[in-house]
Formats: structure tokens, C-alpha cells, sequence
């Protein structure tokens, strides 16, 4: 199993308010994954994928990333995890605004040590199996928003993930590109076998997902496999 969650639980304190954002979430999810996580807004759907994503701590529960217990490692340890493992896909694409696009994409292989002229042709690489090669020296500031979320999936995906999270990454996007988005996706999922777990409360997206599960006030109201497109 790539990622467990037992009995999680997320509190978060504001003032002398406890707010339960997530309520017992017990979820595994399995390597080759297509899942989204749907529900409304203030569902409890980005804590859960920072959870998941070893961004933040379960404050109950127990957390398992390929079998070991992540529930209370350092942040220095989850960095190392995320660094190695696991890619993000942010809806406001999160790009260095000084950075070019293939700049940009080679972050993650400069954390990983890689020498320059071989991130350069490894991120090229991915730009043009994304089909962004041409932007690859523009600055996010010159591409439209779609192209800057294809920045962002080429960045997730160069250092060769085993999951890529993926918070509501259409929510800044006309209905047409958010679609092409998930469909870039899902053509990624199936030639590089990568599990995806994205966010959405988007029906139309929510129908491309070969998984489904809905999150209501904290909590996992259902989980079924779909008969998606994706597939």
C-alpha cells in the first residue's frame, strides 16, 4: 500500500475554538491510483491532501507512507520524503515569477543534485512530452493560465514521483482548459503509472476520475470505484 491513513484526525486551534477538520479518516490508497477528492468547499479536502502529502501532521490517528509510520516524523524527514517521492500541483500553479518555464521545471531536479545540463534535458524533455516546449523560455507572466498549469504538472512529475497531489487544479481555469488539464493528467497517469489524488468540487472533473471519494464536514461519506474516461 502507497499511502494509509487510520483513524486521522486533523484540530486546528483559533482562538479558544477547536476546529475538526478532519474526523477519523480511515483511506488507503494504492499505487496506480486515479482518485479524486470531491466535496464542497470548507470539506476538509486540502487539509486532507497536506496530510497526505506529509505538509502537515495528523494531530490523531496514525499516518503510513509504503508501510512506515509518518504520523510524527520532523519536518526535516518529511522533506526528504517529499523531495524524493511525491510532487504538487497547486491551483494558483505556484511558479517562481522569475524563473522561465523550463526553469521552473528543474527545480526538483536541482534539490535532487542533478548537474545542469543533465536537469536541462530531462526537463526539456518532460516540457515536450506535455507538449510545452515552445514556452520553455517564457516567463510565467507571458503564458496563459493553462500553459502555466502544465508548467506546474511538468514540475511535479520531472523527478519521477510515486504520487503527485493535486489541489483543485482547475479552479483557476475557463471550463474547456480545466478539462483539457485533467485529461493531460490522466494521459500522464497511464504512460508513467504515476498515482494521482486531486481535489475538485467540479462535477465534470469529478466524472474523469477512476475513483471517487467524497468528504463532507471532515469526513469520508463515500468511496467507489467510477467508470471514468480516464481509464
Amino acid at each position: 500500500m502507497l499511502i494509509q491513513l487510520k483513524e486521522v484526525k486533523r484540530d486546528y486551534t483559533l482562538g479558544k475554538t477547536i476546529v475538526k477538520a478532519i474526523r477519523c479518516v480511515s483511506l488507503d490508497i494504492e499505487e496506480g491510483d486515479f482518485v479524486v477528492i470531491a466535496g464542497p468547499s470548507g470539506s476538509g479536502k486540502t487539509t486532507l491532501l497536506n496530510l497526505m502529502g506529509l505538509l502537515d501532521h495528523p494531530t490523531g490517528g496514525k499516518l503510513f507512507f509504503e508501510d512506515r509510520d509518518v504520523s510524527e516524523i520532523s519536518d526535516g524527514e518529511a522533506t526528504l520524503i517529499r523531495r524524493k517521492r511525491i510532487g504538487f500541483i497547486f491551483q494558483t500553479f505556484n511558479l517562481l515569477p522569475v524563473l522561465t518555464g523550463v526553469e521552473n521545471v528543474e527545480l526538483p531536479l536541482i534539490l535532487k543534485g542533478i548537474g545542469s545540463k543533465e536537469r536541462r534535458e530531462i526537463a526539456l524533455k518532460m516540457m515536450e512530452e506535455i507538449g510545452i516546449r515552445d514556452v520553455a523560455r517564457h516567463k510565467p507572466d507571458e503564458l496563459s493560465g493553462g500553459e502555466r498549469q502544465r508548467v506546474a504538472i511538468a514540475r511535479a512529475l520531472v523527478g519521477d514521483p510515486d504520487v503527485v497531489f493535486a489541489d483543485e487544479p482547475t479552479a483557476n481555469l475557463d471550463s474547456e482548459t480545466g478539462m483539457q488539464i485533467i485529461q493531460l493528467m490522466g494521459k500522464m497517469h497511464r504512460m508513467q503509472g504515476v498515482t494521482f489524488v486531486f481535489s475538485t468540487h467540479d462535477l465534470r472533473i469529478i466524472s474523469m476520475a477512476k475513483r471517487k471519494v467524497e468528504l463532507r464536514d471532515g469526513a469520508i461519506t463515500s468511496d467507489v470505484i467510477q467508470d471514468s474516461p480516464a481509464k
